[in-house]
């Protein structure tokens, strides 16, 4: 089922299941999701499913919707589409659109390798490895992520779900959750990317490499 993550600014708030056709959000209580903010519109945006796709649409509000950091009045979305109202971050997760669409014969079918990541440097426990066999794998702090990591710093500060692994007929996708925080080869994590062999990941301290089992 799809769903959103909500945040404000590094915080994650909840996550809200897109269980109807449509979901409006804005500041006054009316909204399926309300946001109590003042910066944000009394009837901001909407979320709204057609022929399969879900799409967001801008209510004429005030501060603009933004997808993916791009001013929009209306956009179809993706499974891991940032949609930004003010200092809200409402991600796009499609668990279903990373099921294949056809399911080939037993005798046809290849075997896919599956992913997992190693982790290399500062350990948020005593696991060493995290196999990757959900549609969707959360590194985070929550109860939601699968794979925890470790904070720097003297509060051990950082979001509750930093990024989530996707896996899709075709390969993994390092997707990212809180923007710029996790590192993808040594770069900030600002976009999806399809993993390769031996990427590495870095998140808060703890350092993890990708692979695919042969």
């Amino acid at each position: 089922m799809p769903k959103l993550l909500i945040k404000f600014e590094a915080a994650f708030i909840k996550e809200v299941k897109l269980d109807k056709t449509s979901f409006t959000v804005g500041r006054k209580p009316d909204n399926d999701i309300p946001l109590d903010n003042a910066a944000v519109s009394g009837h901001h945006c909407k979320f709204y499913e057609s022929g399969g796709t879900w799409f967001v649409e801008d209510l004429n509000s005030t501060n603009g919707t933004f997808v993916n950091n791009r001013k929009v009045l209306k956009a179809g979305l993706k499974s891991g589409d940032s949609v930004t109202l003010i200092k809200y971050t409402l991600v796009f997760m499609d668990e279903a659109a990373a099921a294949p669409a056809e399911v080939p014969l037993p005798q046809q079918k290849e075997k896919t390798p599956k992913g997992a990541l190693e982790v290399l440097e500062n350990p948020s426990d005593d696991r060493k490895e995290f196999e990757l066999t959900a549609l969707s794998t959360y590194i985070g702090k929550s109860s939601q992520a699968s794979i925890p990591y470790k904070s720097g710093g003297l509060f051990g500060g950082g979001p509750e779900l930093a990024a989530v692994i996707t896996m899709r007929p075709e390969g993994y996708y390092l997707n990212p959750i809180k923007e710029g925080y996790a590192k993808y080869n040594g770069n900030p994590l600002n976009e999806k990317v399809a993993l390769k062999d031996d990427d590495t990941i870095e998140v808060g301290t703890t350092r993890f490499r990708f692979f695919l089992r042969k």
